[in-house]
């Protein structure tokens, strides 16, 4: 006892350490083991939507009910390029039930067992349920059949396909109305007064004749005038919510493109030299092109003209191979399997079109003289080729007027007519008049109904793994020997490649301008990168991409630094606006002597009908201001000059027609009431969205 007393004494100190060490190890172990609540917050998180965290898990249960949604109403199992769609529906989702259907509680919104009832039978029956459940030959919705469907519902089995689609159809019911209801407390209250229809009305029917005289911002160049940090300052101040962002990122990158080199091109020869031998002995000609080719129409009947560009007539004897030939950057073998007739015919013509000026009859009568005219000269011995360079007004004109070959219904009736009965080659004797003009036509092969049905091979010309590497290899060589921002620019340029740049992309973007699909790079960019940060290299649609971040902002607003080159050209207007306006008040006199004084860049325009809800003037364009100044002025009174969208304007009235008092604005009332409605409804929900703080990281990911 006495030795354990001198241990307890002299020794507990060092216990103590011992057992918190102990201890510690044991949280320590635990954190870095990788399985720790405290390590792994916030990396299980796709976001949080009004203050509520939305976990990996609970997102992926809303993915695979809008999956399984997906497959009832598709049939089939979504693939890889429907998924980004299920997400975004899976989160608009999660945003309506923890951001909008929380505000129905707020109010005390529900929807009770009656009214439920109600919508599945009742006097106020769901749209989705009386469209299923009306009878197509009476028209009259059955609510007898609803309760015998319910029914035959509860006694199947719970995985069958119609027992979901219904408990999915009913558990959406409820949320649904209460959506309804909410927005009608909102939408319902907003009025449209008397007095707003009354002014609506105006807005349409008043009209003002007016002189002004325009000056566009182009009259003063831009080296003219002298824009201050000032004058930008002030402009990004006064238009700051038009910056309003979310968080967005820039970069640079270079893409070393995946092209297949000539050895690639000379494998593909090689190989369908091959297939030339054994089609020419080929017995199933058909069976041997579909099991050797990489193309979509192996086997196809053609005429002379649908005929592929690449394939010549004089090519076309049965049994004749005719390649390897290059058809962009396919390469292709193709046999004349067999010829036979057809229905539909095909022929071959030039031709001359005259079009008329004017559609009288006294301008068709001059186009038909003068096709006659040209006709002459081509039977007196003319070329009808430089003829058709010379007079024809069509795309074929630069090529001789030749149309090439065509079938039945590809031309109008009347050309075609006139061809297909031609029994000889040669000019016709006459023109031909069709809706186009009149037609000076030469047939250079008359009408056949020769079909051909045509075997293809089509080899692509694709990099083999070894013009892959190489071009991974290069892209690599790249991204390890830059170094940093200024560097990026100079190694490209070194490299022989092409800086490209993307700005402001977006979390949820999947698509970066000239490379597609390129989901990879913008999960890049938001879940590891930095200012600076050299990527890795990223394969995209045949594409080793590079990129370096260049830039970040975070949610709120652009700051002016980002923005300065972005407004100056706005900034730059309103200096020259300043200076137009000082000029054009010294002046004196008429506008047009105004204008005069002002120089040849000043015009001087009128408008009889302008109307306010216009908002835009003849030559002037979009400008509300001065059309709201135009009608605010009295009948020989002239403004101050305005600077506008475009230019200056400086407005006479001539004279205001005010539309007479109507006895009832109903169908102004109706036309505000249901814009304001329609808007509403969408703007409901935004601005729910804008006030619930919704930050979307589901780019950690996805």
């Amino acid at each position: 006892m006495a030795f354990i007393g001198t241990l307890r004494s002299k020794m507990g100190t060092w216990v103590v350490v011992f057992v918190f060490v102990a201890i510690a190890a044991f949280i320590l172990g635990d954190i870095f083991s990788g399985q720790s609540n405290i390590m792994n917050w916030g990396r299980n998180t796709v976001g949080e939507i009004a203050g509520t965290e939305i976990s990996y898990e609970t997102y992926q249960n809303v993915v695979r009910e809008r999956e399984a949604n997906w497959y009832l109403n598709t049939g089939r199992e979504p693939g890889e390029r429907d998924m980004p769609g299920i997400r975004q529906q899976a989160w608009d989702l999660l945003i309506a039930r923890n951001a909008i259907e929380p505000q129905y509680a707020k109010l005390g919104i529900e929807v009770t067992d009656d009214e439920e009832w109600d919508m599945l039978q009742g006097k106020n029956v769901d749209a989705g349920i009386r469209q299923a459940f009306t009878d197509p030959q009476t028209g009259q919705f059955n609510a007898a059949k609803v309760v015998e469907y319910m029914q035959q519902i509860k006694t199947m089995p719970a995985t069958s396909e119609p027992r979901i689609r219904w408990e999915i159809f009913q558990r959406d019911l409820r949320p649904g109305r209460q959506r309804i209801k909410y927005e009608n407390l909102l939408i319902k209250s907003s009025y449209i007064t008397k007095a707003e229809a009354e002014r609506e009305y105006h807005l349409q029917t008043d009209v003002a004749e007016v002189k002004y005289v325009y000056v566009p911002f182009y009259a003063v160049s831009d080296s003219a005038v002298k824009v201050t940090d000032a004058d930008l300052e002030a402009y990004y101040n006064k238009n700051k919510e038009k910056y309003k962002t979310e968080e967005v990122r820039s970069m640079k990158y270079v893409s070393v493109e995946v092209v297949p080199s000539a050895t690639d091109s000379a494998a593909v020869t090689e190989d369908l030299a091959r297939a030339v031998k054994e089609f020419e002995t080929a017995e199933a000609d058909s069976v041997y092109a579909s099991n050797n080719t990489d193309g979509t129409a192996p086997y196809t009947k053609y005429n002379l003209g649908s005929l592929p560009a690449f394939i010549q007539k004089e090519q076309l004897e049965q049994g004749n191979v005719i390649g390897p030939f290059l058809d962009g950057q396919t390469y292709k073998v193709v046999k004349v399997s067999r010829i036979a007739k057809d229905t539909v015919y095909s022929a071959r013509a030039k031709h001359i079109l005259i079009k008329w000026d004017d559609a009288s009859d006294a301008g068709k009568a001059a186009a038909k003289e003068k096709a006659r005219d040209i006709l002459k000269d081509i039977k007196g011995g003319a070329d009808f080729g430089q003829k058709a360079r010379e007079f024809g007004s069509d795309g074929t004109a630069q090529r001789g007027g030749d149309l090439g070959w065509f079938s039945t219904g590809q031309m109008v009736k009347p050309f075609q007519d006139a061809v297909f009965a031609a029994t000889k080659t040669g000019v016709l004797n006459d023109v031909v008049e069709t809706d186009f003009g009149y037609h000076i036509i030469d047939v250079t092969n008359t009408k056949t109904n020769d079909a051909y049905v045509l075997a293809t091979v089509e080899r692509e010309i694709v990099a083999s793994d070894a013009t892959m590497n190489e071009a991974f290899r290069k892209a690599e060589n790249f991204a390890s020997e830059v170094n940093g921002l200024e560097d990026f620019d100079k190694k490209a340029q070194a490299a022989g490649l092409t800086v490209l740049e993307a700005k402001n992309i977006t979390a949820g973007e999947r698509r970066i301008s000239t490379l597609g699909e390129a989901r990879t790079i913008v999960q890049w960019l938001f879940r590891d990168a930095s200012v600076g940060t050299i990527s890795q290299v990223f394969e995209v649609e045949g594409q080793n991409v590079v990129a370096i971040m260049t830039s970040e902002i975070s949610k709120g607003y652009k700051p002016l630094s980002v923005v300065k080159e972005e407004i100056r050209p706005a900034v730059t207007n309103e200096v020259k606006g300043r200076e137009i306006i000082q000029k054009l008040e010294a002046q004196k006199g008429t506008l047009d002597e105004v204008a005069a004084a002002f120089g040849r860049d000043a015009g001087v325009y009128s408008s009889s009908d302008l109307k306010l809800s216009s908002n835009s003037m003849p030559t002037v364009g979009f400008d509300p201001i001065a059309v709201g100044t135009a009608f605010s002025l009295e009948p020989g009174k002239r403004s101050k000059p305005i600077a506008g969208e475009n230019g200056v304007v400086l407005i006479e009235l001539q004279n205001k027609t005010v539309a007479p008092a109507a006895q009832d604005y109903g169908v102004y009332k109706t036309q505000l009431e249901q814009g304001s409605q329609n808007r509403s409804s969408y703007s409901i929900a935004e601005a729910i969205k804008d006030k619930s703080e919704i930050s979307d990281k589901r780019y950690k990911f996805f």
